[in-house]
């Protein structure tokens, strides 16, 4: 009984070392800076990989370091890799695909370092205001917007006045649902470029979702009249009239559609949601 119990210790045991050592492909390009990653095994089960970084004027880019094979004992086996071979690929953030994190475990196996040698040339400044606000910046428009917090409230310690910084902190916390913290940034960005179209876009957005729609409109309203700007005026009178929607205020949605009408229903990719919105409301 005792040799049976040292048995299962053990099967358990290694069944959970492999558990540990599994390739599980969860995660998407955004959430993979600098990590070795794996992509799925060919039809031969070989499975490419590399590792995956920022480039200050690519973007996010895959470094192919070569391909590994896995034995039955779990081992990782890395075909021959032709030195003077460099192969680099910038990466869709939109796109679908899912890769995996190579464990630590495996990485003399694959006799990579943790951090590659070569990294150091893209780090070159990274801890500067201007290199945390394009990081920023990138993992805002990849709807990364917790993952830019982290870099622009690094970049915010260091000078809060470079320029457009405000703005991008805003665009953040606007989209983690923090609007008192955008608001409250926003004000000083706003007394500084009165006009930027960028800036009252997301001071707009930002009291429309807390519920002051008086505000909104008002801003709303000089942005139409005397920013020459005009990229966002659709956008700005949408987020207000979706306000009225949410709330189910058909009188002000009414009225507002009636006032900021002539330029949102001439946006082709808002006016089949107003429409919608319209048929909604009727029931």
């Amino acid at each position: 009984m005792k040799h049976l119990l040292t048995l299962l210790l053990i099967a358990i045991s290694t069944s959970g070392i492999f558990a540990q050592e599994k390739l599980n492909f969860d995660k998407r390009y955004v959430q993979s800076e600098d990590q070795w990653v794996v992509f799925p095994a060919d039809t031969l089960g070989s499975y490419p990989f590399g590792f995956i970084y920022i480039d200050s004027e690519a973007g996010l880019t895959f470094n192919y370091e070569s391909s590994f094979t896995i034995d039955s004992n779990g081992k990782f086996i890395p075909e021959e890799k032709v030195p003077t071979r460099i192969m680099k690929y910038r990466l869709d953030p939109k796109q679908n695909v899912l890769v995996a994190f190579i464990p630590e475990s495996k990485f003399s196996e694959l006799q990579i370092k943790k951090t590659p040698d070569w990294l150091s040339i893209y780090k070159e400044g990274e801890n500067s205001v201007e290199q945390l606000y394009k990081k920023g910046y990138r993992y805002n428009a990849w709807g990364e917007c917790e993952k830019a917090l982290e870099f622009l409230e690094k970049a915010k310690k260091t000078d809060i006045e470079y320029k457009g910084l405000r703005a991008e902190l805003a665009y953040s916390y606007n989209c983690l649902e923090r609007y008192s913290e955008a608001i409250e940034i926003l004000k000083k960005a706003v007394k500084d470029a009165p006009l930027d179209a960028y800036t009252n876009k997301e001071l707009i957005y930002a009291y429309a979702k807390s519920g002051n729609l008086t505000e909104a409109k008002n801003i709303c309203r000089k942005m139409v009249r005397d920013c020459p700007d005009k990229t966002f005026n659709a956008e700005i009178a949408f987020n207000i009239l979706q306000a009225y929607f949410m709330k189910k205020d058909i009188a002000n949605f009414n009225d507002w559609l009636a006032e900021s009408g002539s330029y949102l229903l001439n946006d082709k990719n808002l006016k089949g949601y107003v429409e919608a919105m319209k048929e909604e409301l009727k029931k």
